[in-house]
């Protein structure tokens, strides 16, 4: 017995010396300290000693293997951090690569198709005054928009103006008609604020695009044109347009547009969900720049004409996949986001 133990020994700190990583320890630690170990091996053994020799060889065993661990723990501290199971041979994990949410996308999708007409990309406010956001756009005192229940307002006021969250990208037009020369054409992309119900297509917070233009002899026909480039660019070559009359405090003439649905094609329209039978899909109001606005912001209305069309980037992004309920865009789903 006294042979093994002080073979043992002699082994365990010979292979010591020589280990010098985390790696190498491990496997004497197991090696000499492990269930299958010589040392466990030798305290097996001690049933077969007298007595007296148990007591004998039980203590020195019991302090070889305190020694073997002090040793060990020792030794692992001296080990350089940065061969701690460092494996180089191990594949390495590529990290998941971040990406545009879908809003965004669709977002830099239409402006660069209006960028392509050479509008020009100006981001508005999302904090407004009633001037910008309603008075300088045509819309009465009395008219429902202004009304608490439909418009965030703040608690500031200036000159007995109130300031609110914009309920649409319209201000926009305001501003660059007061800080621009004529003529321009602009494309405005950004968050509006309505304090409507959630649902599935309403959200009390959602993204609009406005675009405008002013210039000397504009009419209704280059609207159409514009509008109609967007729409077969953005939706389908096969796309046709149709525009409805409508009423707008801001814009006469007005209309409502309506894209022919790309999804049934007119040809089983009683069965598609989309257009629900109707065969045309409502995208967007737009229509002529009221006199009125136009002079409210100095700009003589017998020498300049304009256009101008607003719509909503949600309601576009729904319809071009498929998407049944806004909430989706904001709940930060990530495999409803990694579709996109």
């Amino acid at each position: 017995m006294e042979e093994k133990i002080k073979n043992l020994e002699e082994n365990f700190y010979k292979d010591l010396s020589l280990a010098k990583t985390i790696v190498e320890l491990e496997n004497i630690r197991v090696k000499y300290l492990g269930r299958k170990s010589e040392l466990v091996y030798l305290f097996s053994e001690l049933k077969n000693l007298s007595q007296n020799d148990k007591v004998i060889y039980g203590k020195k065993l019991n302090s070889l293997k305190e020694n073997f661990t002090n040793s060990l723990n020792e030794k692992i501290k001296n080990i350089p951090q940065e061969e701690d199971y460092l494996d180089l041979t191990l594949p390495s994990i590529s990290p998941k690569r971040a990406g545009l949410h879908i809003l965004t996308i669709v977002t830099n999708k239409i402006c660069n198709i209006f960028k392509e007409l050479g509008f020009k990309i100006v981001e508005g406010n999302e904090i407004e005054d009633e001037w910008h956001n309603f008075t300088a756009l045509n819309i009465p005192l009395e008219h429902p928009s202004r009304d608490a229940f439909d418009t965030f307002y703040l608690d500031i006021e200036r000159d007995k103006n109130k300031f609110l969250l914009r309920s649409h990208t319209s201000p926009s037009q305001i501003r660059v008609m007061e800080n621009y020369k004529v003529p321009f054409k602009i494309i405005s992309p950004g968050r509006v604020y309505r304090p409507d119900k959630v649902d599935a297509s309403h959200s009390f917070m959602f993204h609009q695009i406005e675009g405008f233009a002013v210039d000397k002899d504009l009419n209704f026909s280059h609207l159409k044109g514009v509008l109609l480039y967007f729409a077969k660019e953005f939706f389908s070559k096969d796309i046709n347009l149709r525009f409805r009359p409508h009423f707008f405090p801001f814009t006469e003439p007005s209309a409502e547009v309506d894209i022919s649905c790309f999804f049934c094609k007119n040809t089983q329209k009683e069965k598609c969900t989309v257009c629900k039978g109707k065969g045309f899909i409502e995208i967007l109001g737009c229509g002529m720049i009221h006199p009125n606005v136009l002079e409210n912001c100095k700009i003589d209305s017998k020498k300049y004409k304009g256009f101008a069309f607003g719509m909503g980037v949600d309601r576009i992004a729904m319809l071009k996949y498929r998407i049944d309920d806004i909430r989706l865009f904001y709940e930060n789903d990530i495999k409803f986001l990694e579709q996109f």
